[in-house]
């Protein structure tokens, strides 16, 4: 059986390996399984990916962004394991040639959280990615995402109108969902009628009335978001806006007097607004319907364990706008890779934001059709802060380091 170290002397990750190892030629599949998921949640993984080889299965971990090879486990054994965790999830273990969607409760894993499993075919056979989703039993707050002072206030102005959207956007795996449910969480009040349409339902929020998205009923975004604004919301969040009819009806729920939140994939705010456009929507609606626009992106925490101080060089010096003759006085920290921090230097995640509510000017600039690229220039003006600048500042905070904001924000523009 090959054993794929990527982090080399990372305790941890042995430790997994050794478990998997003793029970591979002891136990079935199910032990095998359930030991594998059971360790994930213990490693804060957020993804399980199964890839099949042409002499086994390939296991890897996501953790904090990034994944690390775990395990090859030998190929006899391979379709047993698929089997187990299709049938957990409520697959068809006999359809192999087309993708399929599943969920694992926790009910099922005895655990608070939940399981999306999803399958498709390769070359070499099956392969499963396991998504494990937040504990629904934690939320965090507003304050605690990683905004900064002023961000924080333009983001508390816009939760306070009264009508409205507010759009959460970025690429997958960006934090969007945990920033939503966290603005969720501060408007939830008894004096409002809040209802969530969700594909699926990541957290339970008591008081207010969550909506499972069923496409397999044709029951989708669009449908249920008509039928809610029939019911007298308050304050709707719609999971994500993924095609021009929910973009409609959400902009139309934002001009009648409904707060909207939702979330929706885009590289920045401004870029935010071409998006709206592609989906068909006038101006007019644009400009009056979007308040607030909230970009952000996930980077990793140096390790408060294993970690080192040290003075930037000249290079650093420039892309932290810091003059190199003070670059003494400046202490910057990076990790020492440990067992502690997966062999990375790096451990937990932070969320780095760009917050843009639209003023009377962007109003007119969106109602004039200007280019995108002029939209964000004229939020610059108006002293807009950056995705870069806002990660650079948690760089200068000792929060990360200036080699993980030029993975996340910075490689296509350095």
């Amino acid at each position: 059986m090959a054993v794929v170290t990527e982090t080399a002397g990372d305790s941890r990750q042995r430790a997994l390996q050794q478990e998997l190892r003793e029970l591979v030629d002891v136990v079935g599949p199910a032990p095998l399984v359930d030991l594998l998921l059971e360790r994930s949640f213990q490693l804060n993984a957020t993804d399980i990916h199964l890839d099949p080889t042409p002499t086994g299965l390939r296991i890897r971990l996501r953790v904090d962004g990034l994944l690390h090879d775990i395990i090859e486990l030998p190929g006899e054994i391979t379709s047993q394991i698929i089997s187990r965790l299709k049938l957990m999830a409520g697959m068809n273990i006999t359809e192999k040639r087309l993708s399929q969607d599943g969920h694992i409760s926790g009910a099922t894993l005895r655990a608070s959280r939940d399981i999306r499993v999803g399958s498709g075919p390769t070359i070499h056979g099956e392969r499963l990615v396991l998504r494990l989703m937040p504990d629904e039993t934690v939320f965090t707050k507003v304050e605690d995402l990683g905004l900064n002072a002023h961000q924080l206030q333009l983001i508390n102005g816009a939760l306070k109108k009264p009508y409205g959207l507010l759009l959460c956007v970025g690429p997958v795996g960006s934090g969007k969902s945990t920033t939503t449910y966290a603005l969720l969480d501060q408007l939830n009040s008894p004096h409002r009628s809040i209802v969530t349409l969700e594909d699926p339902v990541e957290r339970r929020i008591e008081s207010i009335n969550q909506i499972q998205i069923d496409p397999r009923i044709n029951f989708n975004f669009a449908d249920a978001l008509r039928g809610v604004l029939r019911q007298d919301p308050d304050v709707v969040m719609v999971g994500e806006i993924r095609d021009a009819e929910t973009a409609h009806i959400a902009c139309r729920a934002g001009l009648t007097g409904v707060r909207v939140l939702s979330t929706l994939h885009a590289n920045d705010t401004a870029a935010t607004i071409d998006v709206l456009r592609e989906f068909g929507i006038p101006p007019m609606f644009i400009a009056d319907a979007v308040n607030c626009i909230v970009s952000q992106r996930l980077v990793r925490k140096v390790c408060t364990h294993s970690r080192e101080i040290y003075h930037p060089d000249e290079a650093e010096c420039r892309y932290l706008d810091i003059s190199p003759d003070f670059a003494d006085t400046v202490d910057l920290v990076r990790g020492v890779p440990a067992p502690v921090n997966f062999g990375t230097g790096y451990s937990g995640r932070s969320a780095v934001f760009e917050v843009l509510p639209i003023d009377a000017r962007l109003r007119h600039a969106i109602l004039s059709e200007t280019p995108v690229t002029q939209l964000r220039q004229i939020a610059i003006d108006e002293g807009l802060i950056t995705l870069e600048k806002a990660g650079l500042q948690k760089v200068r905070e000792g929060i990360t380091t200036l080699d993980e904001v030029h993975r996340v924000l910075l490689s296509s523009i350095i």
